[in-house]
């Protein structure tokens, strides 16, 4: 039955390289609702999940011809998926030192099949998180993470709105050195690796 699939999978990339729109439905079938189910654990927002996974399949299909994939495109899709779960931190944190993260994956996808997951990159923004000013930490998750807006942390957390503009300042500032010094410490260690 395992064999029936990976040679299932098989024939529908090969078609799917050659252009078959039933292939790519095929494909978006067996592996949509997983990516949706892992994708969900890091958003917490279904219309930012859909996007990535929406995202995600339409550059398969935009890259198609070029993908070397030829039993199985898991490996391929979760992988992108991360770079636009990735993306969509970078965006909410608006902060240059995410895409140095991005780099950082490309360049040990590159190098080496030992990269850091996004996970451990996950754990480390909430340690971080941690070890900030209680009031600091939760205006940085509410704002950042949970998209909420100024006025409603104010509200949720009976705070006046300059105070979270404050904390939030302070917070991001706080969580953007923290990354630079760990970005600076992956990156050291791998030019010396090279």
């Amino acid at each position: 039955m395992l064999n029936d699939v990976k040679t299932q999978e098989a024939e529908l990339i090969t078609m799917l390289k050659q252009g078959s729109e039933e292939a790519f439905k095929s494909l978006y079938d067996m592996y949509a609702k997983r990516l949706y189910a892992f994708c969900l654990e890091y958003t917490k927002s279904r219309e930012d999940t859909e996007e990535i996974v929406q995202d995600a399949f339409v550059w398969l299909w935009k890259n198609r011809s070029s993908i070397r994939q030829e039993t199985t495109i898991k490996n391929l899709i979760f992988l992108r998926v991360r770079h636009f779960l990735i993306n969509a931190w970078r965006t909410r944190l608006k902060e240059p030192v995410f895409e140095d993260y991005v780099d950082y994956i490309n360049l040990l996808q590159d190098k080496s099949s030992d990269r850091l997951e996004y996970d451990e990159f996950l754990s480390t923004v909430k340690s971080i998180l941690d070890r900030l000013p209680r009031t600091q930490a939760r205006v940085v998750m509410m704002s950042r993470i949970e998209g909420f807006k100024n006025k409603e942390i104010a509200q949720k957390l009976r705070l006046s709105e300059q105070t979270v503009k404050n904390s939030l300042s302070v917070g991001l500032k706080s969580l953007k050195e923290e990354l630079g010094k760990m970005i600076i410490l992956v990156l050291s260690f791998i030019i010396t690796c090279l």
